[in-house]
């Protein structure tokens, strides 16, 4: 083991550019003056967004906010073999699409806005070298100089003698090797990179809580972990105590991948001299696999994409309703109590997270969009419509924009009243929905998918007697009355069978909205034009 005084040797070695120490670093960053949560979600630049950024952002800005705190983008772009061109900006706005905005963070590749900044690792290089020479002339860190190959080697030892794999105890073999030993291997150019020096003991137990899991007994950590790369960049375990202390993070709020390196991160806090921020890991999203529960995966969901959401035109505010009552299950009572309030207003609480893993359902989502549909007005469905339409259905754009009153009228049938149209579940579904009133979107009938309740003769007799006592001015009530005296006069016992005949001969399909309000939007004169086309069909 080195002397203190080898240390700051080998410190000074290591490091000889940083001039600075952890107290000046901490006077660049001045303690907070803020009363609420002081929260940071931090994903990594790789070009693919997916359903638990959205999930984790919306939850740390939610959280942030109700509590009159801040919320931050904080970018982690050490892993430079995965990420991608624009993947900040990328990131930037993919949340902002889903309405998720930060007080502080990154803007682009360049820009963020805040006073803790730079809010991206690869601009924080200078200050993670301070804090990892600090660690070096302390004696609780070390340069190793193991190649890929010996660290395979090594594994490999490991496994035949049944031992954990890893770098530790006597396995770490520069841990305790000498300054001039390093020197020698630094005059050589050998490369390395910085390992904590762990004094933890894999025999040994502490307890801590989790505010999302409760009280927890974790083994210590005993691993010398790579705290600075060979580039020079740190590892997440090395960032995320420097940023989120200096940040005047409040609570660690992210992923349970990362619950299995809680003992790691408690070490680090503690051989850096921090207070310890508590942690809050969330469950990951699940999703239930012949009946059993398994974490969504990238490459078997679709649904794990944010992509998935936006080209099938899911609402956006529908899904951060639907994360928020996988969030907190008392969410689904509270919208029932509250369905006119904004979500905004619904208090989510760490403590009533799921702890054992929150179960994605994109048929429960799809319920949640019908009844968000549902409440919109129908200028409101359609601007959304269109603004959908233009980014992936251009046919669709074109149409709504040259028939902008029409589709209106379309999409008012069924909004008001005791029976609310709830067949709506994605902007996608629209097309399906304008069939019906375009002659040039309106699919062939098949006559014969209902002869078995009424044959043809019976069909035309209807159809030609009903364009006898047809009156497009007719009150709902009144035109009602006349389907009911016309399968009375017809001998039908049932109105319905006449009214399917009108539906089908008018709209080419058996199940539509309202038949009465869907005669209304077409007009008298196109509906005698079906009619009397359908009746031509049979002859």
């Amino acid at each position: 083991m080195r002397t203190p005084e080898e240390n700051r040797k080998l410190a000074d070695m290591l490091f000889p550019e940083v001039k600075e120490s952890p107290e000046d670093v901490f006077k660049k960053y001045p303690k907070r003056n803020v009363e609420g949560m002081v929260l940071r979600f931090a994903p990594s630049p790789t070009g693919f967004i997916h359903t638990g950024n959205i999930y984790t952002g919306f939850v740390s800005t939610k959280l942030a906010k109700q509590s009159g705190g801040i919320s931050i983008l904080r970018i982690e772009d050490t892993d430079k073999n995965r990420e991608i061109e624009n993947g900040v900006t990328q990131i930037v706005q993919a949340l902002k699409g889903f309405g998720i905005e930060f007080d502080e963070g990154m803007e682009d590749e360049d820009n963020w806005k805040g006073e803790y900044g730079p809010y991206i690792q690869s601009k924080r290089i200078d200050i993670y070298h301070v804090f990892a020479k600090n660690l070096v002339s302390k004696g609780y860190a070390y340069p190793c100089f193991l190649t890929e190959e010996e660290l395979e080697e090594i594994r490999h030892k490991q496994e035949e003698l049944k031992e954990r794999t890893g770098c530790y105890g006597k396995w770490a073999k520069y841990r305790d090797a000498s300054t001039e030993e390093i020197e020698d291997l630094l005059n050589k150019g050998g490369k390395f990179v910085i390992r904590l020096y762990s004094t933890g003991d894999i025999e040994e137990s502490f307890n801590m809580k989790d505010l999302v899991k409760g009280s927890v007994t974790l083994r210590e950590n005993d691993m010398d972990a790579v705290l600075l790369k060979s580039d020079g960049y740190p590892t997440y375990h090395f960032a995320h105590p420097i940023d989120d202390t200096l940040m005047g993070i409040t609570h660690i709020t992210r992923t349970d991948e990362w619950f299995s390196s809680v003992s790691l991160h408690v070490e680090l806090f503690e051989k850096l001299g921090f207070k310890q921020i508590p942690y809050a890991h969330l469950s990951p999203l699940m999703k239930l696999d012949n009946g059993k529960k398994r974490k969504l995966s990238k490459r078997k969901d679709p649904e794990f994409a944010v992509s998935f959401y936006l080209e099938n035109g899911y609402p956006k505010k529908a899904l951060l309703e639907y994360l928020l009552n996988i969030a907190n299950s008392n969410f689904y009572d509270w919208r029932i109590q509250n369905p006119q309030k904004d979500i905004e207003e619904f208090e989510l609480k760490i403590e009533k997270f799921n702890k054992a893993g929150a179960l994605f359902d994109v048929i429960k989502l799809e319920d949640i969009c019908k009844n968000y549909i549902a409440t919109l007005a129908a200028q409101e469905v359609y601007e959304m419509s269109l603004e959908w339409a233009r980014e992936y259905d251009e046919e669709l754009a074109k149409l709504l924009e040259e028939n902008k009153d029409y589709c209106i009228k379309i999409f008012n049938i069924e909004r008001t009243g005791e029976k609310i149209r709830k067949d709506i579940a994605k902007f996608g579904d629209i097309r399906d929905q304008l069939v019906i009133f375009f002659d040039e979107l309106l699919n062939n009938v098949d006559i014969e998918d209902i002869e078995d309740r009424v044959g043809k003769a019976k069909q035309k007799n209807i159809l030609n007697e009903y364009l006898k006592v047809f009156n497009i001015s007719d009150t709902q009530e009144i035109w009602f009355e006349k389907i009911r005296n016309l399968a009375s006069e017809l001998g039908f016992e049932k109105v319905g069978d006449v009214a399917m005949v009108l539906r089908v001969a008018i709209t080419h399909r058996t199940r539509t909205p309202d038949l009465y309000q869907v005669m209304q939007v077409l007009g008298e004169q196109k509906v005698r034009e079906r009619i009397q086309k359908y009746v031509d069909m049979m002859i």
